[in-house]
């Protein structure tokens, strides 16, 4: 995600979350009534947000989609409240609160989660009871966090895999769907902002998908594994590297490939294989998938960051895109799937990647939502493509 989209949505951890380090169990109790507990969803739809700051002279909610909305204080017990003006959608939110003109989480919320070096609090919206992003009492899969040799890095590397529910007592061969991130994020992005497992476990039960693999490798080659969990210690995230889109990823995701077959009950074959990506994930899934035309059968470009920088140039895996293009269609993918937000800022890079393909009568699968570039769009093309693989 953009730099800038980050900043404006920056919170870090108010100095009185730190009372709850060690407190007694009366003390948790006397600290949730006062924050005044998690957003409630009435039956209209319309949901509420409590806050707890007293001192305070002005509190905003920061909410995904929304545009800032003002809390009004209620009695002089430090308590303040919102309530939306419209229903919000079901769907994942993130949120916080601007205290006093600081970025403040919730501190009635433990649910958090982490884009790049943004932590936000999150909401799950699910009136109808079939968001597919909520979890549901369906069978669910198993993630892990793995550990790979990369021969090509000469390094272990971390991803995460999701096998769907019944892989542990079946003997069955599986398709993969390899799912990359975008710029900033890491083997966990897709995961947890992404809701991947839910997703999956969603779509499968209701039999809108077949059964798959999911594999989700981290797209920084200079990294390990998402920060904090190699030796590498706790450093701080960020949104590009040394080898950023340098071609470097491209040119060794065999390993990771060669690596899922080796360990995994796979169908190893080109018409049971995926790939897809949002933004620079977009951008590693168009190369990779255009140098190997008969490795992957389904292709998913998400806000896909498609544009060429000088370095580029440089690099084979970059060269004669048009070219290797003609050759990957001429092998007859089974789906090629373009998605693009009418406000994102790739929209004209992906508008002249579709004018390529039109010029040379490839046929693809087009998709354009509203918005921009952002993740309730990314979750929402998961949701379509995912459909769409293995039939």
């Amino acid at each position: 995600m953009r730099a800038d989209v980050l900043k404006q949505l920056f919170c870090v951890l108010a100095s009185s979350f730190c009372l709850l380090c060690a407190p007694s169990a009366a003390a948790q109790q006397e600290l949730h009534e006062a924050a005044g507990g998690m957003p409630v969803t009435g039956s209209d739809g319309k949901v509420a947000f409590t806050m707890h700051a007293p001192g305070a002279d002005s509190v905003t909610l920061v909410l995904d989609g929304q545009a800032p909305m003002r809390l009004q204080p209620v009695g002089t017990g430090g308590k303040w409240t919102v309530t939306t003006a419209q229903a919000l959608p079901d769907g994942m939110y993130r949120y916080c609160y601007m205290v006093n003109g600081v970025p403040t989480l919730d501190n009635a919320n433990v649910y958090l989660v982490r884009d790049v070096n943004t932590v936000m609090n999150l909401l799950i919206v699910d009136s109808k009871g079939d968001n597919p992003l909520a979890v549901h009492d369906v069978p669910h899969g198993t993630v892990s966090l793995v550990w790979y040799d990369s021969p090509s890095l000469h390094a272990q590397r971390r991803m995460a895999v999701y096998l769907p529910p019944g892989y542990d007592d079946s003997r069955r061969r599986y398709p993969v769907l390899y799912l990359l991130h975008g710029s900033g994020g890491d083997e966990t992005a897709w995961l947890e902002l992404g809701r991947v497992a839910q997703v999956m476990d969603n779509l499968i039960a209701l039999g809108r998908a077949t059964d798959m693999i999911v594999v989700m490798p981290n797209g920084n080659v200079d990294e390990q594994a998402t920060p904090g969990a190699s030796s590498a210690g706790l450093v701080t995230p960020t949104l590009q590297h040394e080898h950023w889109m340098d071609g470097t990823f491209e040119q060794s995701f065999d390993d990771i490939v060669d690596w899922v077959d080796a360990h995994y009950r796979t169908r190893a074959d080109k018409r049971h294989r995926a790939i897809a990506g949002l933004s620079m994930g977009g951008y590693h899934s168009l190369y990779i998938s255009a140098n190997q035309p008969d490795r992957f059968a389904y292709v998913g470009l998400f806000s896909a960051a498609v544009s060429r920088m000088d370095k580029q140039k440089r690099n084979r895996i970059y060269n004669d895109l048009e070219a290797k293009l003609r050759q990957q269609f001429a092998s007859r993918p089974r789906l090629y799937w373009i998605g693009i937000g009418k406000d994102d800022f790739l929209y004209k890079d992906n508008a002249r990647l579709r004018d390529m393909l039109d010029r040379n009568g490839l046929r693809y699968t087009y998709y354009e939502s509203a918005g921009g570039h952002e993740w309730r769009n990314w979750r929402d093309y998961l949701v379509r493509f995912v459909p769409l693989l293995f039939h």
